[in-house]
């Protein structure tokens, strides 16, 4: 599971152990959780259009955490930020390998959401069971400011790890 960056981070790690499944016996990785995972692209999406001065995440702002983040002379479209950039990325190929449940989770309000509904797609079509969850109104870690927010994805994420990977799980209030 990760958070924002760590969203992605889960799924480049997710995918590499998927990759790698059987040197992993007897461990084995039954699910993934993306929460607001930081995806973009080169192309600017309605969501960055339409909220493009939002208070939690501007797109000056955005545009900035990438260029310090990529590897120099990489552009938005590189794997680590577009994992559905056209063409055969090595994350596109390594997508079909990945027989695991994945969540998605993001907020409609999150200039990232239109990414994060992409993800969601292109895991769809490449055979991967998905969940995902975009609450209405809700801006990018709005649970960090919100603990009604945090309460409800501890819920949404107890019944998914539960349901997914067969396992019992308390999670209690922070």
């Amino acid at each position: 599971m990760g958070t924002s960056a760590g969203g992605n981070i889960a799924f480049h790690a997710g995918l590499r152990a998927a990759a790698e499944a059987d040197d992993l016996v007897p461990l084995k990785i039954k699910g993934l959780v993306l929460h607001h995972p930081y995806f973009g692209g080169v192309k600017r999406t309605g969501s960055e259009l339409r909220l493009i001065n939002d208070s939690q995440l501007p797109l000056p702002v955005n545009d900035l955490q990438w260029k310090l983040s990529l590897p120099v002379g990489a552009d938005r479209d590189h794997e680590y930020c577009n994992p559905t950039v056209a063409g055969e990325s090595p994350s596109l190929e390594m997508v079909s390998r990945l027989r695991r449940k994945v969540m998605v989770t993001g907020g409609e309000e999150d200039p990232l959401v239109d990414s994060q509904k992409e993800l969601v797609k292109v895991l769809e079509k490449k055979g991967v069971e998905v969940r995902a969850k975009f609450g209405e109104g809700d801006h990018h870690a709005v649970e960090l400011m919100d603990p009604t927010k945090a309460s409800a994805i501890f819920v949404i994420l107890r019944d998914f790890i539960f349901k997914t990977c067969s396992v019992s799980v308390t999670l209690s209030r922070l």
